[in-house]
């Protein structure tokens, strides 16, 4: 089981830490650390939920992408830039825009950051994998176009170097991003990271979030040991 494969690794840290694995073609999934009220401050994952939002926008309104929110949305993606972010957050309508799109997403656990502050945005892997499952799953499970969805995956893929860590530990990438933030009352992190895996010819959706680790570099660790360990009980079929 999950729980018992990460417990090693829970002994050595403090940090929070809930994990979510879905084996795409079997449907097999398996959860740690995804309990009623719980849940995890995004930090940059919530870039992903913010291209979602604006391209069920735009879908609703018949239109593509203008030229200037392509330019945010791939800043946004590639290297997680903020004022890209800033601007898409308030093209949706904030955590009010995005709330809507989570609504139709499957998201049910995820509540939007107040004001601007979309980075401190709330959620679960389990809700992390509903995304990813609307972006990488079957398209007639996704409100998602397939246009959109294509164009999601395309700019996960293309990661800048130096920020390519987390659920990438796990296997080759197929889509990835990931979140850090110091929260400055404590001074520890919050490390999240969610994407697209393949291993052993498997794909796998993986989100794993923690927070108060005590440092970048111990949270980049805890989470990369995490999808590691829950691709490896996912694929040995011990996801129970």
């Amino acid at each position: 089981m999950l729980s018992e494969q990460l417990a090693p690794i829970l002994k050595t840290t403090t940090a929070s830490l809930s994990v979510a694995v879905l084996d795409v073609k079997g449907g097999d999934e398996a959860d740690y650390g995804v309990q009623t009220g719980k849940t995890f401050d995004t930090a940059s994952i919530v870039k992903v939920d913010i291209l979602a939002a604006l391209l069920l926008k735009a879908q609703d309104q018949g239109r593509v992408l203008t030229t200037q929110e392509k330019n945010y949305a791939t800043s946004m993606i590639h290297v997680s830039d903020n004022a890209s972010a800033d601007a898409l957050w308030q093209a949706i309508g904030g955590a009010d825009g995005l709330n809507a799109a989570n609504e139709r997403l499957g998201l049910t656990s995820t509540t939007g950051g107040s004001g601007p502050l979309w980075g401190l945005t709330q959620s679960t892997a389990a809700d992390q994998l509903a995304l990813l499952s609307a972006v990488f799953g079957d398209d007639s499970d996704s409100p998602l176009g397939a246009g959109s969805r294509t164009y999601i995956q395309g700019l996960m893929g293309g990661i800048a170097a130096g920020q390519d860590w987390g659920v990438s530990a796990a296997g080759a990438v197929t889509g990835l991003k990931n979140g850090w933030l110091a929260r400055s009352a404590t001074g520890l992190w919050d490390i999240n990271s969610i994407g697209l895996i393949v291993a052993d010819g498997h794909g796998y959706l993986v989100a794993v979030l923690s927070s108060g680790s005590v440092s970048k570099e111990a949270g980049i660790s805890l989470v990369e040991k995490a999808a590691k360990t829950a691709v490896g009980v996912s694929a040995s079929g011990d996801s129970a």
